[in-house]
Formats: structure tokens, sequence, C-alpha cells
């Protein structure tokens, strides 16, 4: 029923670096603010799909994930209470906020905020990127990109993930001590990943992808110009081909700005087991062991 990542949300006292992080670094385009000084920022004609809140850490806010109807919504919210877990109506105030016609919400066992939602408000023609770009984002159908979360367990997190939300195995990564999983809704080779770090749980990456090559390698420049951590040097994933490196955000999140990225079909996917995750680069640098790896969270126990 999910069709794709529709947005994302974030809390970071960093929040107001990225009036000019998002559109001078990455492309992007702002979208306005909140009262409260939230940055909301554009990488297509939705209203917007990156928002960072104030707030006294760095943390996962929500991961908006798209539906077509409200007859799906009130399904999957079905489902998801079914599991075990409470599911809240977002309420006209949370949807005008979102942009959306319509959500509900709620924590996953890990602790991270789901928001499922239909009907997201788009302005056609309307996205003008913060710098020049050769070809702008991909989105669509393929919707915002990728989230990368962390979780304790890999077959409880999978049997949730697949069967109560209805991801799809796209292939998977074993190389000790990596293990993660790779899922699909749309062509985009996977909306959603998680990796097995036993006893931990939290969000990992974002991932955007442009869609012009030289996107890809003006952003690093930029980075590199502005003394934006890179914590992985440019490479090429072995199992969605994408080309990107990865960056540290001001928000404390990492993020993989790609271009690239396969695209699956499901009458002919075949899910693989790789033993690697890149064909070359994806180099560390001395940020990859500096920084924190993820925004972690407490595992939540489900009633």
């Amino acid at each position: 029923m999910i069709q794709s990542l529709s947005y994302i949300g974030f809390s970071s006292p960093g929040y107001a670096e990225w009036l000019t992080f998002g559109p001078e670094v990455l492309g992007m385009q702002i979208a306005g603010r909140g009262d409260d000084g939230t940055v909301r920022l554009r990488v297509d004609d939705a209203d917007h799909r990156l928002v960072i809140h104030p707030g006294a850490e760095h943390a996962l806010a929500y991961l908006g994930w798209g539906v077509r109807t409200p007859a799906e919504l009130a399904a999957l919210t079905a489902r998801i209470e079914e599991y075990g877990l409470t599911v809240h109506e977002g309420g006209p105030e949370l949807a005008a906020e979102r942009r959306v016609a319509g959500l509900s919400w709620f924590e996953d066992p890990w602790g991270n905020r789901h928001e499922i939602s239909w009907g997201q408000f788009r302005h056609p023609g309307s996205f003008r990127p913060g710098r020049p770009m050769g070809g702008g984002f991909v989105t669509g159908e393929q919707g915002l990109g990728h989230a990368v979360l962390v979780v304790p367990d890999m077959g409880e997190a999978n049997d949730f993930f697949t069967r109560i939300l209805g991801f799809r195995l796209s292939d998977r990564i074993i190389d000790p001590p990596l293990n993660a999983q790779f899922y699909h809704v749309n062509g985009r080779h996977h909306s959603l990943a998680i990796a097995e770090v036993p006893g931990a749980a939290g969000f990992q990456h974002l991932m955007v992808e442009v869609a012009s090559l030289d996107d890809v390698g003006i952003a690093y420049d930029l980075c590199e110009e502005r003394d934006v951590p890179i914590v992985l040097t440019i490479g090429r994933h072995v199992n969605d081909l994408m080309t990107s490196f990865y960056l540290y955000t001001p928000a404390g999140f990492h993020l993989e700005y790609g271009h690239g990225g396969v695209v699956v079909d499901d009458a002919l996917w075949e899910p693989a087991t790789y033993t690697s995750t890149k064909i070359w680069g994806h180099r560390g640098t001395r940020y990859r062991d500096e920084l924190p790896f993820a925004l972690f969270n407490e595992p939540k126990e489900r009633g």
C-alpha cells in the first residue's frame, strides 16, 4: 500500500544552518518557515519534502510514507493496530502542517515515528533549485529518496516492514559486521533499508538522488570548499548501482547524495545477496570514526 517516502522531518539545534546549506550545497529550495523557525525544503513540485525543526538535540522527528487513498490509509492502520501498535489520527491541524489531505501516525517497536498520509500538496512547475543544477532531483513516483534505519534484530524488523507495512525485499548485503536488507515500494531500488546493530536502534542516513552526475561532483566540491564533513568519498554501490558520496549534515544525520540508481521491475527482479557495499570508492574518511554513526534512540516495548 505504501507508495513512496513522501517526506521526512528532523529536529536539531542547527536548524537555521539549513537556510543556506540546503539551497547552496544540496540545491534544495526553501519552502517557507514555521512560526518556531522550522525550515522546510523542496526538491520537486511537492509542497515540501524535508523539514528541520528546532530542537535541543539532533533527532529523527518522523518518516512520512505516502499511500493513494483514505481507504488504503484505513486498511494499513488496521494492520498496524492488529500487530499491537497504537495508531493516532493526525487531525486537520497536523495535516495542514504536513501539507497532506490526511494522515495517521505511530511509533514502531524501535522508537521511530512513522506518518502515513495521502493527498500530498503539489505545485506543478514551481520547483526552483537553490543553486544551478544540471537536471534537478529524481523523485516523481519514486518519492523523496530512501531512509536507512538501525534495528537490534533483523528478523523482527524484517517481519514488521514486509508483512505489516508491505515493503518488498530488493536484496541483502552480508559483510560482517554489516547485515543489511533493502526494500522497495516503487521503482526505486530501495525506499527503506535496515541494518542490524544488536542492542541499538535509530536512523542512519537519508539518500537523495539527482539527475546529473555533474551535480554529485559539484556538491562534493562545495562540501570540500565549505568544510562540510565528507564521511565516505565518491563511489558506486554494488546493489542499486548508485554513484554517490556521504556527508554529515548540520542536523546531525548522514546524507547520501547520488546519481544513477537502478530501477526495479517487480515482474523481473530477483533479490540477491552481496558481500560488499561497493564496486569502487566509498572510502571512509576520518569523519567516519569521529562523528556519530546514527541518530540513536531507545527501542520501544510493543503493547
